[in-house]
């Protein structure tokens, strides 16, 4: 009997407050370098390492995910994924990633991070069963060294680093790879700092994002 053929499915989650051209450019990216079909943009609800007061969402989950959706109406490979605004409660992966692995069995999941996230990955909520249901890819910074990880989070990588053998019938998980990095250095908060300064931020946001920000009077 032949093998079944896997497909790729991107899954990239964040507060996307307010998503940017860096989180476009990664995440397409990433699609690219893995041949990916698709890429699902999850905006969090309440995202259990952003809890606190000071670094809660600043807009509000309905308009978050609405600029989402405006990212994925201008490109056919984003889709806007409302799975965990949705949900009562935190925000964990694993659940997400549970529920996604029902609704596609013939995909192999592949959940992009940052390097921030890579260096708390461990303290995540089930982590080790993360790893069961996909394969992570690092987003890495330039000049990215492993080293400078923390020694839990470098046993890890040691222990699961892969190599993308650029075949579409890969259905292995929990491998992490290192994608290529994207020379885009900015953040939400930079971002939203400056829109309070009243600076700047076409270069960084889309017409549209910027449309809905002002319409809304966002982040003043």
């Amino acid at each position: 009997m032949a093998k079944k053929a896997f497909k790729g499915l991107g899954i990239f989650g964040g507060t996307f407050d307010p998503i940017h051209c860096g989180h476009i450019a990664s995440a397409q990216s990433v699609a690219n370098w893995l041949n990916l079909e698709k890429v699902l943009l999850i905006p969090a609800h309440i995202p259990p390492h952003k809890s606190t007061s000071d670094k809660s969402p600043h807009a509000s989950s309905t308009q978050r995910a609405s600029m989402v959706e405006l990212v994925c109406q201008q490109s056919p490979i984003f889709q806007c994924d409302q799975r965990e605004i949705a949900r009562a409660g935190y925000s964990y992966t694993v659940d997400t990633l549970k529920q996604l692995k029902q609704e596609y069995p013939d995909n192999v999941l592949y959940f992009i991070i940052g390097m921030d996230s890579l260096q708390s990955f461990t303290t995540w909520y089930h982590y080790q069963e993360i790893l069961t249901l996909c394969n992570l890819v690092v987003n890495t910074r330039p000049n990215y060294c492993i080293n400078q990880l923390n020694e839990e989070t470098k046993a890890l990588v040691h222990s699961h680093r892969g190599q993308i053998d650029n075949t579409d019938s890969n259905d292995s998980v929990g491998q992490i790879l290192f994608a290529d990095p994207i020379h885009i250095d900015i953040s939400s908060s930079q971002i939203r700092q400056f829109i309070q300064k009243e600076q700047s931020c076409q270069q960084w946001l889309s017409s549209e994002i910027i449309e809905f920000i002002n319409k809304n009077q966002l982040y003043r």
